[in-house]
């Protein structure tokens, strides 16, 4: 049985030749790039030349970048020195964040003198701008908005353009978790007047365990690692070379082949979409991710017609065939709670229902998506 991957939501795999550069780095470039010595050199080298690179796709300065360990360390530097270094007293939010954001809005929530609003969300996972703006004209207190880019369950896109302009207006804070969008996305950052932004390497065919917070000039953010002076002083650690080179490399090529990746992911969609609509009556799509307007080309979010008694092995099923996908978010895979983003777009009869998010790649093909299909169909009649 040869697996079919449709989980590039929660990974990818890493591209062979990033792989391969990434090796010939561990080989040849050790030294530590904060000893002076010449080895130690190189290595502050090509650290600088990487981070000059991974700016330069944004519009942005390289002092902007700050290298983390992934997205998740990213929301919490912005997130917790905001609040602790910057003075914000409000944040506002809302119900259908990555868990990095939520969880750690939530505990600053707890620990800390701060105010949490959360934004109205409407049933096609779209954020209520009026309310948004709303909300920004009440706060007196200094503010920060954190509100991500593109869902992670359900893909629905936010424009991050106009809630970053919305948010200079009233003089917010504007921070976005763009994990599932960099590399699949072009940001202007130049033009685009987002404050921060967290990304990931393994989301766009790099390594896992790297990733980037963007912080603009002028905002002086303190650590939540403590120790050297590593990355400005925001984040302490020796850098891991070999994977900021991996990160570089990955996303040189995304963007490179960002139009032609995008078209060729779309494709897989639009075709995945019309096989199930013809083969399987009675299939739902969640938010708007069968909407090309509102929603990401690199997922979708199906609800099926299947009876809640034979929901709960429907993804163990589907893993048995050699399909791997995802009832939500990777991060969320062992929870019995059930999807929170979920729990805010769906009718109670819905969320009864096996509800499978499937995402694509450039490494996926149309017969994968046939065979997917087809055993869908067979499942669900299976089930009736």
């Amino acid at each position: 049985m040869t697996p079919i991957y449709l989980d590039n939501a929660a990974t990818t795999q890493i591209r062979e030749e990033v792989a391969d550069k990434m090796a010939l780095i561990l080989k040849s470039t050790y030294g530590n790039p904060s000893s002076t010595h010449s080895i130690g050199r190189v290595s502050k080298s090509t650290l600088e030349q990487c981070r000059r690179r991974i700016a330069s796709h944004f519009n942005a300065k390289a002092s902007e970048i700050i290298f983390t360990s992934g997205g998740t360390e990213a929301d919490n530097l912005v997130l917790r020195s905001a609040v602790c270094d910057l003075g914000v007293k409000h944040i506002i939010s809302s119900k259908i964040e990555h868990h990095a954001v939520s969880h750690t809005i939530e505990a600053l929530a707890n620990s800390s003198k701060v105010r949490v609003s959360y934004v109205k969300v409407l049933k096609d996972g779209s954020v209520c701008m009026q309310h948004l703006e709303e909300l920004l004209s009440q706060s007196a207190e200094k503010t920060l908005v954190t509100l991500m880019h593109i869902n992670n369950e359900i893909g629905t896109i936010l424009d991050v353009e106009y809630v970053a302009n919305l948010c200079k207006k009233h003089n917010a804070l504007f921070h976005s978790d763009t994990v599932q969008s960099v590399g699949h996305y072009p940001l202007d950052l130049s033009k685009i007047p987002i404050d921060f932004l967290a990304a990931s390497a393994h989301k766009f065919h790099g390594p896992k365990g790297i990733g980037f917070a963007f912080v603009r000039s002028g905002f002086g953010l303190q650590p939540i690692i403590t120790g050297g002076a590593q990355e400005r002083g925001c984040r302490a650690g020796t850098e891991s070379i070999h994977d900021i080179v991996g990160m570089d490399a990955s996303l040189e090529i995304a963007y490179k082949n960002i139009v032609s990746e995008k078209n060729f992911i779309l494709s897989l969609k639009t075709y995945f979409i019309d096989r199930l609509k013809q083969e399987i009556p009675g299939i739902e799509f969640n938010g708007c991710s069968d909407d090309f307007s509102k929603s990401t080309y690199t997922l979708v979010n199906v609800c099926l017609p299947v009876a809640q008694e034979k929901a709960p092995l429907f993804l163990f099923q589907l893993d048995l065939k050699g399909i791997a996908c995802s009832k939500g978010s990777a991060c969320q895979s062992g929870s019995t709670t059930g999807s929170h983003v979920l729990n805010e777009v769906l009718s109670e009869e819905n969320l009864k229902k096996p509800s499978i998010r499937f995402s694509f790649s450039c490494f996926n093909t149309t017969k994968e998506i046939d065979t997917v299909v087809h055993t869908l169909k067979a499942l669900v009649l299976e089930s009736a």
